[in-house]
């Protein structure tokens, strides 16, 4: 019993610290997984080509942004059906970067928006770093840590005592009123949410700049992530930036986007022309050259350029699709055209491939419709106990106290700190607060325990 109450009280604070944010994260996380059918709702006479035909050359899809939208092209995303338009990112002379929508068959630009004042691209942020930059992003690795503390307690509290029937346990109990009813209403969608909320937290965290990084370096190091034998043709690599840095933003697979970016050769010789990067230096290939290229290495829409944006760069290119198995990436040399690497599916690890499939499946992509479902009755599960179980402290908690559990007593604060502190030394920012807290703990025992004595005397 002494233990059970020593669980009731850390689910208890872990509730209280973490509510809050499974709140965001679950609403966010729900708006996400209908992204496209949002954007679509809401901007489909952008991204829904007009003009039915043969695609026009990629180099007119490029001017044909830049003729109403002067700037910078960095990415261009192919049509990911035959009825969509090209997505162009452009960073203009003035202002921040744009996403503009241009007509496959005559080049026209569509239209425009800010990703980032949208309601997708305002719930993305916030579902990565609630619109604080990296400390949001440490903020929601904490919450996700304490997240996972809070339904492994949150099993444990409900795990069957006693004489209880299977409708008992896994229902609600109708047949009350008051607190015990949501008691038990919670404690029923607790244990079917848990483990999708499991696999959620577990799935999301290679994203985390402290846990994912940390998950990274292990599996390379165990030669289970990102292959160091990958076919780089003897390829330069940056020595201080990777892909994401030199790409952006989910342009790449998780697999490659911590890998050292890849270098193009200032002075290797060209097929066809293009742009001159820089006085002295080889002309850049055209993007017409460049669809040739890739298209003669296996590659089809829908695909994810990326634009150099130095001397030294290259062309990434990625497929991206809902299914990781299909996952493609090239990286060709801006003046020669020559791959200087390629990554497939099949080159990833086993937990790299573990890791894409959760992102897929955690993304609500890998199986369709189903998936989405699935995904959004983890988070409506979510958003109710994140407002039930605030709601059930209300309830029980005295006038004028703040109605926590009883401070346990430090031989049962021990077993159970040790329980759940083996468990965040796999999480370090968890296991950084998880310190304080046990230090808090210890001297509300102190504190309580001393005051009790006189008292006994």
């Amino acid at each position: 019993m002494a233990l059970y109450r020593a669980v009731w009280r850390w689910h208890f604070y872990a509730g209280v610290v973490v509510a809050p944010f499974l709140l965001i994260l679950a609403v966010t996380g729900a708006i996400y997984l209908f992204n496209d059918e949002i954007n679509d709702a809401l901007y489909g006479d952008m991204r829904f080509a007009r003009t039915p035909g043969p695609h026009v050359p990629l180099s007119q899809i490029e001017a044909g942004a830049l003729k109403d939208y002067a700037g910078k092209v960095t990415r261009i995303d192919s049509p990911t059906s035959p009825e969509r338009t090209y997505q162009v990112f452009v960073t203009p002379m003035d202002g921040g970067p744009i996403r503009v929508f241009v007509e496959p068959a005559t080049g026209q630009a569509l239209g425009h928006f800010v990703y980032a004042k949208t309601i997708v691209g305002i719930a993305d942020q916030l579902h990565g770093s609630l619109l604080l930059g990296d400390y949001g992003d440490a903020i929601v690795e904490i919450a996700s840590c304490w997240a996972l503390i809070l339904a492994v307690t949150g099993i444990y509290l409900w795990w069957p005592r006693g004489r209880l029937r299977l409708h008992q346990i896994l229902l609600p109990r109708f047949d009350t009123g008051g607190r015990r009813f949501w008691k038990s209403f919670h404690a029923a969608v607790g244990i079917w949410t848990a483990f999708l909320m499991i696999f959620l937290i577990l799935s999301g965290l290679p994203w985390a700049t402290v846990w994912g990084s940390m998950f990274r370096q292990v599996t390379q190091i165990a030669g289970i992530g990102y292959p160091e034998s990958v076919r780089a043709h003897g390829a330069p690599a940056s020595a201080t930036e990777t892909v994401k840095d030199v790409t952006g933003k989910s342009a790449a697979p998780w697999t490659v986007e911590g890998m050292p970016a890849p270098q193009s050769d200032p002075h290797a010789g060209h097929h066809g022309h293009g742009p001159t990067s820089q006085p002295g230096l080889a002309p850049r290939i055209g993007l017409d050259t460049l669809a040739s290229i890739i298209a003669a290495n296996g590659m089809s829409d829908p695909f994810r350029l990326s634009i150099p944006r130095d001397a030294t760069g290259v062309f990434s290119v990625f497929t991206y699709p809902d299914q990781p198995e299909g996952q493609h990436s090239l990286y060709i040399d801006q003046y020669s055209g020559r791959i200087v690497r390629e990554v497939r599916f099949s080159d990833y690890g086993v937990a790299a491939k573990a890791i894409e499939l959760g992102v897929q499946i955690h993304m609500g992509n890998y199986f369709g419709r189903l998936n989405q479902i699935i995904m959004l009755v983890a988070c409506l599960g979510i958003i109710f106990l994140s407002i039930t179980g605030p709601y059930m402290w209300w309830l029980r908690r005295p006038k004028g106290s703040f109605g926590a559990p009883k401070v346990v007593a430090p031989t049962t604060m021990r077993s159970l700190a040790l329980i759940v502190g083996s468990m965040a030394l796999l999480f370090p920012l968890a296991g950084a607060s998880l310190i304080v807290v046990l230090i808090g703990d210890w001297l509300s025992w102190r504190i309580f325990s001393g005051a009790r004595a006189p008292m006994a005397r």
